[in-house]
């Protein structure tokens, strides 16, 4: 067996972040399909970008096409997902970025690794909370019509499990906010 060593680096994290004036953070913005999750994140990247801040947007959908594409849904493949999502977060804020996700990330668990992986000091985790039969009834994607018609197994909140978290760092209600007054509590939230 081979053993891995790390390479020293000579520009540090913090030498990174210094040049882009910025904190680097992991902004995690967890919930149903059809919560809400990538219109705030999008909306959220769009205000960091004004304010001149350097970030990664990196959303469930676009990493199950690439870096993800190998998995399915089953529990243990949703938990490699997180896994690799709050690895690569992590190589992004090390290089000064302020990272965003938005991925349903169902296991309270799994989300919990990320946070260790990601250095809690650097992870906010954001609960867009909207009901199921709202979540149902925007269904973007179609994705609960199939899930009622049995075309499409293991379907978050359905078949399978969403743990919703207990005591996020911001707790966002759709039902009750707006796209704009959500951007503006994370932002707050950021300092």
């Amino acid at each position: 067996m081979i053993q891995m060593t790390s390479q020293e680096i000579t520009v540090s994290p913090e030498q990174r972040a210094a040049l882009k004036q910025q904190r680097p953070r992991v902004i995690w913005l967890t919930g149903l399909s059809g919560a809400g999750k990538s219109t705030i994140a999008n909306a959220l990247e769009a205000a960091l970008h004004t304010q001149q801040n350097h970030t990664c947007l990196l959303d469930g959908d676009r990493l199950r096409s690439g870096l993800c594409s190998d998995l399915g849904f089953s529990d243990k493949d949703r938990k490699e997902n997180i896994r690799r999502v709050a690895e690569v977060a992590r190589l992004l804020i090390d290089s000064g970025l302020i990272v965003i996700t938005a991925l349903i990330s169902p296991f309270r668990e799994d989300r919990d690794r990320a946070r260790k992986i990601i250095g809690p000091e650097n992870f906010l985790e954001v609960f867009i909370d909207t009901p199921l039969q709202e979540c149902e009834r925007r269904d973007p994607k179609g994705l609960y019509r199939k899930v009622r018609s049995g075309e499409l197994l293991n379907f978050t909140g359905i078949s399978s499990p969403y743990e919703a978290p207990v005591n996020p760092d911001i707790h966002i209600e759709t039902l009750s906010s707006s796209v704009s007054s959500a951007v503006e509590q994370i932002l707050q939230a950021l300092g």
